[in-house]
């Protein structure tokens, strides 16, 4: 009698450890593992170039670890899927959940007209730690700030589910092979502009399991002391990893917790929490389906901000002549990823000292990011903005010269990405407008020449903001 044969339909989970799709579907049968580059998702939502660099290394190390089964299409999910179905002779179909609103909206469709055909249709969740739709506060309602969401949400609801090993075996179904090769995505660059990410970045879930290891190894039993230095890797570097599922969130809640599993371990917890933002995130998307496009608070519908593509362009080039921003926008150029304290700093200097649309830097963080995550990047750039849930106030405007000063004090960050002021010291390295002309004229930088002079006054660019601000919160 022939084995059942079952489609694993591979998404944000380019993994064999800890994939409840993938083992439940080991389990019924034989498997024909697929994944589709859908075509029809809107342009804004389409992975950047930076995403697709790592998707298209990605989807060879899922491959490998698939013994070169993995079957590749490009086009629409709702059609491919079901002729797979009738080409396979397939008896069920199973994959782990998205939580876009426009995966949502097309995996609903696809399910139902599976079922529809008499297909067995299974999902699971391998992305989250809490969904969306199980957190609640006590009168039913949507959280909205972050902390009860977290402590009194997630950390009182239902432990996390305990990861899963990879299936000890594989049953291949013996079916041609019908899918495209790899390459013909043409995900990679037409010019070589990534090269030097082959030297920060290892994808797929070998790489993604190393970069645990190394975390916890290291980084992680300092994490509230080192997380906000930029030039030292005291993160963890996992976020690309999390988000195309090469790693899943339980995994690295389980080792952390493991590793680390004392009593008032402030490392610990500080860690944890980043990986509720996460959550969160997911949640806000979830409920408020629009976070990407709109304000999240409305009064922000009021704001006027500046046109002004002058401004965008030296920000987004890393010459705006304010050092730890340029540095922050020429390390996400070479790397593909950004510090998070920096990504902050960058965002508010853009945001408020500029008063640029956070719609913007919003898009050209989806660009340019390894890590560019739908739910992550909607609501940190709300976040800055003071528009979003929990938001900064709006009269919270960092101080790009103190911040730099605070958490850069050697200048190492900035020296590394704007080399051009290496032989400025330390005490002027994140304001040389202010050193003297004979320490100007020994470090070699002329601003203006070969160093932009500041795009923009920083004390009369906060009080213009705090002011547009302030008028925008009285409507």
């Amino acid at each position: 009698m022939t084995q059942p044969v079952n489609l694993v339909w591979f998404r944000q989970d380019l993994r064999i450890k800890d994939n409840p799709a993938l083992q439940a579907a080991v389990d019924a049968g034989a498997i024909v593992p697929v994944f589709i580059k859908d075509i029809t998702i809107h342009t804004d939502e389409q992975p950047g170039g930076a995403a697709n660099w790592w998707l298209h290394h990605s989807l060879n190390a899922l491959n490998n670890k698939l013994n070169g089964h993995l079957q590749v299409f490009e086009g629409d999910p709702r059609t491919i899927l079901p002729e797979l179905v009738s080409a396979f002779n397939a008896k069920a179909v199973f994959w782990n959940r998205c939580y876009e609103p426009a995966a949502i909206e097309r995996d609903t469709v696809i399910k139902h007209a599976l079922k529809e055909a008499g297909c067995v249709v299974s999902s699971f969740n391998a992305s989250l730690l809490w969904e969306p739709m199980s957190i609640r506060k006590q009168d039913g309602g949507v959280y909205k700030v972050f902390t009860p969401y977290y402590r009194k949400g997630c950390l009182q609801a239902t432990s996390p589910r305990y990861p899963i090993a990879a299936p000890e075996t594989i049953n291949f179904a013996n079916v041609s092979s019908i899918g495209l090769a790899i390459d013909s995505l043409n995900l990679l660059p037409t010019l070589d502009w990534a090269s030097e990410f082959y030297d920060h970045w290892q994808p797929g879930e070998e790489g993604a399991a190393a970069q645990l290891s190394e975390f916890i190894s290291n980084a992680a039993k300092g994490y509230e002391d080192q997380r906000n230095i930029p030039s030292v890797k005291g993160t963890s570097h996992l976020s690309p990893h999390l988000h195309f599922g090469e790693i899943s969130p339980n995994q690295v809640w389980y080792a952390l917790n493991d590793a680390f599993n004392q009593p008032d371990n402030t490392h610990l917890d500080c860690f944890l929490s980043e990986l509720g933002w996460r959550e969160f995130s997911y949640y806000l998307l979830y409920h408020f389906p629009t976070l990407p496009t709109d304000n999240f608070n409305p009064q922000f519908n009021h704001f006027r901000w500046r046109d002004d593509e002058t401004g965008f362009k030296a920000w987004s080039k890393g010459q705006t002549g304010i050092p730890i921003v340029d540095a922050g926008m020429r390390e996400l150029w070479q790397t593909g990823y950004m510090h998070n304290r920096v990504r902050m700093i960058v965002g508010s200097f853009l945001v408020k000292n500029l008063l640029i649309d956070w719609r913007k830097g919003e898009r050209w963080f989806w660009d340019c990011l390894l890590d560019a995550d739908r739910a992550s990047n909607a609501a940190s750039w709300q976040w800055v903005a003071g528009s979003g849930a929990d938001a900064a106030p709006y009269f919270r405007i960092f101080n790009p010269v103190l911040q730099g000063e605070k958490f850069d004090k050697q200048g190492e960050y900035v020296k590394k990405y704007c080399p051009e002021l290496a032989k400025i010291p330390d005490k002027y390295i994140h304001k040389p407008w202010e050193a003297p002309p004979n320490i100007m004229a020994y470090a070699g930088v002329i601003l203006g020449k070969n160093y932009p002079k500041p795009i923009v006054d920083l004390k009369a660019s906060r009080q213009r903001a705090l002011d547009a601000f302030a008028d925008t919160k009285g409507k």
